[in-house]
């Protein structure tokens, strides 16, 4: 068996907690550090119907990317969605970590992932934004050239769909064919200059905003918007590996209820 803070103390080497973005509560957020865990579930989040997953399957640690306390926490009560789901983890003695900007940035990460899920090729940095300890470039973003060249916008965006399992790729087609790709995974709308700058035609998102739409079209870039889910539940299965392979006496096992909050009609 391993305990909470070794498994902690592991996910530290793979994405150090102290990369995280100032905004961010990424860490060991639940639990008690010297518990035993015997079974690991594994999910991009932590809700109500994870909680009682894990309790079903007989796990006693939760990792995920989206940390289950993001917002300051006034009150733990069953009056709010954060105070039940915080609850029936506790309730249960289930803990949690969670890796998130750290997870989005370093070597092996969300955004290499997502490169890896769409098949591209020489893959380097979008937006770099140090070294970590070992001398590894870290940052949000990749770019890389497409797996197949010439595909249209049209044709790309449902590429993508198939391959991330996408519930639906909004995209802007600007006429120029995929060639050289930029990735950021979850609400990267914001890097479209990055992806501009580095010579990119097409850029793979989520959670893009009407205006940055326009902007995409007004530089010539074709900009998809994959979903947030979908663009990082990539990381899940290799973090699932890694935690399994380094922890072998253990259970790692990946959500089974948790999927696209959303639908399409």
């Amino acid at each position: 068996m391993a305990t909470v803070k070794e498994i902690y103390n592991y996910i530290n080497e793979l994405a150090p907690f102290r990369l995280q973005m100032s905004f961010d509560n990424a860490g060991f957020l639940v639990g008690r550090g010297e518990q035993e865990v015997t079974s690991i579930l594994v999910s991009l989040d932590v809700t109500e119907p994870v909680a009682r997953e894990a309790a079903e399957r007989g796990c006693q640690l939760v990792v995920a990317h989206h940390p289950v306390i993001f917002d300051p926490a006034r009150s733990v009560t069953d009056e709010t969605v954060t105070g039940r789901t915080l609850l029936a983890l506790a309730e249960q003695g289930i803990a949690a970590i969670c890796a998130h900007t750290n997870l989005d940035a370093v070597a092996g990460g969300v955004n290499d992932c997502l490169a890896q899920a769409l098949g591209l090729t020489a893959v380097g940095q979008l937006h770099p934004d140090g070294v970590d300890d070992h001398g590894a470039a870290y940052g949000i973003g990749r770019v890389g050239a497409a797996h197949q060249s010439g595909l249209s916008a049209a044709q790309y965006a449902a590429f993508v769909k198939e391959r991330l399992s996408a519930a639906s790729v909004r995209f802007v087609d600007t006429g120029r064919p995929v060639e050289r790709v930029a990735v950021g995974g979850g609400s990267c709308g914001s890097m479209l200059a990055d992806a501009a700058a580095a010579g990119c035609d097409t850029f793979v998102t989520a959670d893009v905003k009407h205006s940055q739409y326009l902007e995409a079209r007004a530089m010539g870039i074709n900009l998809m918007d994959a979903g947030h889910y979908a663009t990082e539940n990539v990381v899940c299965g290799p973090l699932a590996r890694q935690l399994a392979q380094r922890f072998p006496q253990l259970r790692v096992l990946g959500s089974q209820v948790h999927h696209e909050p959303y639908s399409e009609a």
